[in-house]
């Protein structure tokens, strides 16, 4: 038998070098929240998009790539969670996981940040709370990720805007992509429901093929190489979320897609160091010359899955344990919009992005520690009713097989999942 064909900086495939318990997921995510605060400091502060939008002939800039790396990562975590659990558990776990952490930060915004920054612009409060688009109207239009009842409180942003120290004009822009990635996560629900991720695994390929082709057809019709492709107007209303642009429904869909495609064929990816730079090199050209929707995306994913195996075994401890990085991407853009109304991007670009990282990072673990933690401490939990019903199930079992039956309530619980949080 002739001996099996060795290639060069090959490691082996995606099943065989992926271990929950020692990945560097948590670091890639905490270095793309970290580079969606310095994307935004730009338009914050100083009016622009960030460098990467000019160099890349405006097809996108650090903070959408970095939201596209989070959909893929998601789209990788989510989709192994959702193979394994039940429809219930993982609606309860994704649930448990994005609207605690978002009702925080929009409680920490309208009760404690805006109202100082209220005070500091008019020397007192009379008016805040009672304001035609006072904190309650932006709870209501935010609590679901809708974003559906402006982007202001009370005027504290107009104000800024009025005196030139701000340039957008939303409290937490941010906040925007959280109903793409509840979307996804029902889509993958469904298909977790269907049984189509343990016995048709092959449709989320193919419905990633499909999203790709519509944003090939879209990039091949565009003005230029190096045009966005696709109908930047179309918006379409989802129930519960409100209005998701068609445009970003396709994108952020695909490439939550080609995660969830590496987590169901891991047995068959290759971690090759040799398509590693491939994609590298892939991902920079599309970036220079165009397409980066079409073929850096997918190179990009691949990307991040090498990162995550082959960083060295000192980052796989970052962030496992304190997982920040969600905390760092909805508290980032209000901490950025108080700097500039405080008038602190006159210090320089520097200063401003420190003092930035420095207050994002403290509202992130305050959130992490004080209640993202805590409330993951009950995703095990088990309504009374559903409970009683398995016993009850699991007793007559008992009986029909003549098995003794266990006394007590039984607490169902779920395989161990990766210590990445999505």
């Amino acid at each position: 038998m002739s001996p099996r064909l060795s290639l060069p900086g090959r490691r082996g495939t995606l099943a065989e070098l992926y271990s929950s318990r020692a990945n560097s997921f948590g670091v890639l995510r905490l270095v793309l929240a970290s580079a969606v605060v310095v994307s935004h400091m730009y338009p914050i502060a100083w009016g622009r998009l960030d460098p990467l939008w000019l160099r890349s002939g405006q097809q996108t800039d650090i903070g959408k790539m970095s939201v596209i790396g989070f959909f893929v990562l998601s789209g990788f975590m989510i989709g192994g969670s959702g193979a394994r659990s039940t429809i219930g558990r993982y609606s309860w776990h994704r649930a448990l996981r994005i609207l605690p952490g978002l009702w925080g930060s929009l409680l920490v915004s309208v009760l404690v940040i805006l109202p100082l920054l209220y005070h500091w612009q008019h020397g007192t409060l009379a008016g805040y709370w009672d304001h035609p688009q006072g904190p309650v109207n932006y709870l209501k239009g935010t609590w679901n990720t809708a974003i559906s009842t402006g982007w202001d409180v009370s005027g504290v942003i107009a104000e800024g805007r009025n005196r030139g120290t701000n340039f957008d004009a939303g409290v937490n822009g941010a906040l925007w992509s959280l109903k793409y990635e509840i979307l996804c996560y029902v889509l993958i629900g469904l298909l977790a429901a269907g049984g189509v991720l343990r016995r048709a695994r092959r449709f989320v390929p193919l419905l990633a093929l499909a999203l790709g082709g519509l944003i090939l057809r879209d990039w091949v019709n565009a003005p230029s190489l190096r045009g966005i492709p696709g109908d930047q107007q179309s918006f379409v209303m989802v129930p519960f979320l409100d209005a998701m642009s068609v445009h970003m429904l396709i994108h952020l869909v695909f490439v939550f897609l080609i995660g969830t495609t590496f987590q169901l064929y891991r047995d068959r990816l290759v971690i090759h160091d040799g398509l590693a730079v491939l994609c590298a090199v892939v991902l920079g050209l599309t970036l220079w010359g165009g397409g980066v929707f079409v073929f850096g995306y997918p190179a990009f994913a691949y990307l991040l899955l090498w990162l995550a195996i082959r960083l060295p075994r000192p980052f796989q401890k970052i962030g496992r344990k304190r997982d920040y990085s969600y905390g760092i991407y909805i508290y980032g853009f209000t901490v950025e919009q108080a700097l500039a109304i405080l008038g602190y991007a006159k210090y320089g670009k520097p200063a401003y992005l420190a003092l930035a990282m420095a207050g994002t990072v403290a509202l992130a673990a305050l959130s992490w520690h004080l209640l993202e933690s805590p409330v993951m401490k009950a995703k095990n939990w088990t309504p009374w009713p559903v409970r009683r019903l398995k016993e009850r199930s699991a007793a007559r079992a008992a009986e029909g097989s003549g098995a003794p039956v266990a006394a007590g309530p039984q607490s169902p619980t779920e395989p161990v999942q990766p210590k990445v949080s999505a």
